[in-house]
């Protein structure tokens, strides 16, 4: 019954902000940003640690602004959501003024070979999965929420401009490698930490991160294109812009380090973008390689611990 009431309200909140203007939620974001700052302890120190590791020349003013402003671009991709799965269509592609790249698809399909999209938490992945799936057969691995009453609602909004959602496990990836052997466009999450025996340690940042090793079996099989997507999002709520970039050289290597480590470059690639607009509140250095050994490792400890 509280998952029920939970869902209700939140999806009553998703219906009132898919008919609000960007502009609005962007400022609604920048009120709810500076709350959670104040209020939530481990929002602010995670993105600080990991903002730590990612950027260690930086002095401490400049990391409590790149704090608060990823505080407020993730604010803003939760006010957004609404806006991608339940807003006008032609209002989400109007708000979409800028797409670079595109070629890098259309030359891949050209060539009739998949096209694999590296997808990281970055601006708003929501509206890049729109965009995607108006424009190309897309399918994406879809693993439900926790609040199992938000699905029909979830589910709806990433299909309804035909995207194919499949599960996150083997019958997910067989209709990946499915996907890409007709030479259509899938989407994976670079950047997601998996179960132990899914990945490879790999430098992200200069920092060893546990890294899905998805990609090169996915590669070797159908020979796909691999290119980062990303939705950046523009100052003040005035839209988005699309980016597509060419994945770096590692990715199409078998060995799955060496791949992992040209993932994790590709992420960076993105990041670079505009380094507030990435998920800084992701644990994204849990797991460490002492772990994996069956060793206790103190260093994750004080990587994340609150001081």
């Amino acid at each position: 019954m509280i998952e029920r009431l939970q869902a209700r309200a939140i999806h009553s909140l998703w219906r009132i902000f898919s008919r609000c203007r960007l502009k609005t939620l962007w400022r609604l974001a920048g009120v709810a940003s500076r709350l959670l700052y104040a209020l939530s302890r481990r929002e602010r120190h995670v993105t600080r640690r990991n903002l730590e590791v990612a950027y260690p020349e930086e002095s401490a003013e400049t990391r409590r602004r790149r704090v608060r402003d990823s505080l407020h671009h993730s604010a803003a991709t939760m006010f957004e959501l609404g806006f991608a799965w339940i807003g006008a269509p032609q209002r989400v592609e109007d708000a979409i003024a800028e797409v670079h790249g595109r070629e890098l698809l259309d030359e891949a399909r050209a060539d009739n070979r998949g096209v694999i999209v590296l997808a990281p938490h970055f601006g708003n992945w929501e509206v890049l999965n729109f965009w995607l799936s108006s424009h190309f057969p897309f399918t994406a691995m879809y693993e439900p929420p926790k609040i199992a009453d938000l699905d029909p609602v979830i589910r709806h909004g990433r299909e309804r401009m035909g995207a194919e959602l499949v599960p996150t496990n083997p019958r997910g990836v067989a209709a990946l490698l499915k996907a890409l052997k007709r030479a259509e466009a899938v989407g994976i999450l670079p950047d997601q930490e998996p179960s132990w025996g899914s990945g490879a340690f790999a430098d992200f940042f200069g920092r060893p991160a546990y890294t899905a090793t998805l990609l090169p079996k996915l590669v070797a099989r159908t020979q796909a294109r691999v290119v980062t997507g990303v939705a950046r999002r523009l100052p003040e709520g005035r839209g988005f812009a699309i980016h597509f970039l060419a994945a770096d050289a590692r990715v199409y290597e078998p060995e799955e380090t060496t791949s992992a480590a040209g993932v994790n470059a590709c992420v960076e690639a993105a990041v670079a973008l505009d380094p507030a607009q990435y998920q800084w509140e992701y644990k994204r250095w849990k797991k460490t390689e002492q772990e994996q050994q069956g060793v206790p490792d103190y260093r994750r400890y004080r990587l994340y611990n609150k001081r």
